[in-house]
């Protein structure tokens, strides 16, 4: 897993999309355009950040909550392509290869986000250097763990895959104070992301409770066994 990777760049992003960055990094001019366009939007859970296949009409900083990024295949059916979490870039991909928008990004719970207009992040890429690099770090972050997603699909059974996606839940979005992974997830959405049945999802999802590995209520799920899990998955932490 890649979490730490993660983190630090998470935590590069959140140095350079702020205020206090910027009113050092620009000149007066640009720092005025920069206050006067960024916005600050809140979504409900359950609502929808951009379409696929929309035009991109900028870029959204994730300042509190979940969100994710998904795209649908065949017969209509959800792909779940990751998890947005606070800290986390939204829109940039598609903008920045001038295509309409790949993924559908949905609110998971309540979401506030930082906007910046197409035009202004484009303009501010291009006059300051830290944030340029900071976004080819994210970019190429996200090209290897593409990498391994493929790997992921290819080489693990499904158990092995249910495993690994319950402590990469847990690890990156973190636990309530009861310990269940923050996030609330349909059988069918487990399924998708490890690329199975939802009848089979459901089947694993027994098993792990009988085996004592996860405690279950409704749609949240808390790990009891970590060491476990980590064995069955094939996980290095």
């Amino acid at each position: 897993m890649s979490l730490e990777k993660q983190n630090l760049i998470e935590e590069n992003l959140q140095k350079v999309f702020n205020e206090d960055f910027f009113r050092e990094a620009l000149p007066e001019v640009d720092f005025q355009k920069y206050m006067a366009a960024k916005q600050h939007l809140k979504f409900h859970k359950g609502e929808t950040i951009f379409e696929d296949g929309d035009t991109p009409k900028g870029v959204y900083f994730v300042q509190k909550g979940t969100a994710k990024l998904s795209k649908q295949g065949v017969y209509g059916k959800e792909q779940i392509l990751r998890f947005i979490r606070e800290g986390d870039l939204i829109g940039y991909r598609s903008l920045l290869c001038g295509e309409n928008l790949q993924a559908k990004a949905e609110a998971m719970t309540e979401l506030e986000t930082t906007f910046l207009p197409s035009d202004l992040f484009l303009h501010l890429l291009e006059i300051v250097p830290k944030l340029s690099f900071v976004m080819l770090q994210k970019i190429a972050f996200e090209l290897g763990e593409s990498s391994n997603t493929v790997t992921f699909l290819a080489q693990k059974t499904v158990r092995e895959r249910l495993a690994e996606i319950l402590l990469l839940l847990e690890q990156k979005l973190g636990t309530d104070p009861e310990g269940f992974i923050k996030i609330s997830l349909t059988r069918e959405e487990i399924a998708n992301i490890i690329g199975t049945a939802t009848e089979s999802a459901i089947r694993l999802i027994s098993e792990f409770k009988q085996d004592e590995l996860i405690e279950v209520e409704g749609r949240n799920i808390k790990i009891l066994n970590r060491d476990k899990l980590i064995k069955l998955g094939h996980v290095i932490m």
